[in-house]
């Protein structure tokens, strides 16, 4: 069995009529994972509840006072936005709460099985810096995340791997400095949020970007998860893996110009599977619901092929 961690409050964090990051890309990945050949292998879980989880207290030690109360200002006073493309409503400071929570459950879930497990919730989090929410995030799960797992016993070193088409900015300005986290990230350049050089290697050579021209295609990606991710992962020789899983390098995505297919993601699972089988991987980017939703699809099937 595979867990998926979720809760319909995911769908409660309204972003407006026309904003890309909706409540429906949820809904089509819950549908499509229900109708997949693999259902039956697949556990549902609800998140821990915000009453028992640790989650505000990490958000509290990862994100700055001022940020954390400015967005909890935001929600209960009937929402608004903390950058254009970044609004808040009145359950959303909750609800990315919850999807802390969640992505704390994946960490205790893979820990405890030794096997993967995949956390579906909203808002995204790679965008969030510790004083900032940009970039449709909120609170920088996949961060939070790692520090989270570093406290747990026989955790001594995470790896990040963020494969949405987006450079994570906020994920790499809080882990860069942290010699027990590395960080990779392949995203398309020239793009949002212009971050993400390949010169920047972290204090501790724990950074490794790789930015790709619009266009590209697996026969980019292919060699550079062979020559570059992997190795670079390898070397640094993680307890445990996240992977900040945007799927938004689809060729039908609207918000970006790679050109991958839904099975490439299957390929990337693969990578990840013969480093370590300890791995959380958490819902990003992805607004095309088709190709986001077969993009789950694929990478939840060859970690089930793979027991």
């Amino acid at each position: 069995m595979l867990p998926v961690i979720y809760s319909d409050e995911f769908l409660d964090h309204k972003t407006g009529r026309f904003h890309p990051e909706t409540p429906g890309r949820l809904s089509a990945i819950a549908t499509a994972l229900k109708q997949s050949k693999f259902a039956h292998r697949i556990e549902w879980r609800s998140p821990t509840s915000l009453t028992e989880s640790p989650a505000l207290a990490l958000v509290e030690q990862i994100h700055a006072a001022e940020y954390i109360n400015l967005v909890r200002y935001i929600a209960n006073t009937g929402g608004g936005y903390l950058e254009p493309d970044t609004p808040v409503s009145p359950r959303s400071y909750d609800v990315a709460l919850l999807a802390v929570s969640a992505w704390l459950d994946g960490v205790n879930s893979v820990l405890a099985t030794q096997n993967p497990a995949f956390v579906l919730t909203r808002p995204p989090g790679h965008h969030a810096e510790s004083d900032r929410g940009m970039g449709f995030c909120l609170f920088s799960n996949a961060a939070i995340a790692a520090y989270y797992a570093l406290a747990q016993p026989g955790i001594n070193r995470v790896a990040i791997l963020d494969w949405d088409v987006h450079h994570g900015n906020g994920t790499q300005a809080i882990v860069e400095n942290h010699p027990q986290i590395a960080f990779c990230s392949l995203h398309q350049s020239p793009c949002y949020p212009g971050t993400g050089y390949a010169s920047e290697q972290g204090k501790f050579n724990n950074v490794l970007n790789l930015p790709v021209s619009p266009g590209s295609t697996m026969a980019t990606y292919q060699p550079l998860f062979e020559a570059k991710v992997i190795p670079f992962l390898c070397n640094f020789q993680p307890d445990l893996l996240i992977v900040s899983a945007g799927y938004d390098a689809n060729a039908a995505d609207p918000l970006a110009e790679i050109a991958l297919q839904p099975q490439d993601y299957g390929k990337f699972t693969e990578y990840c599977l013969q480093l370590t089988r300890r791995i959380v991987f958490g819902l990003e980017g992805g607004y095309d619901f088709s190709a986001l939703s077969q993009s789950v699809v694929a990478t939840l099937e060859k970690c089930l092929v793979h027991v």
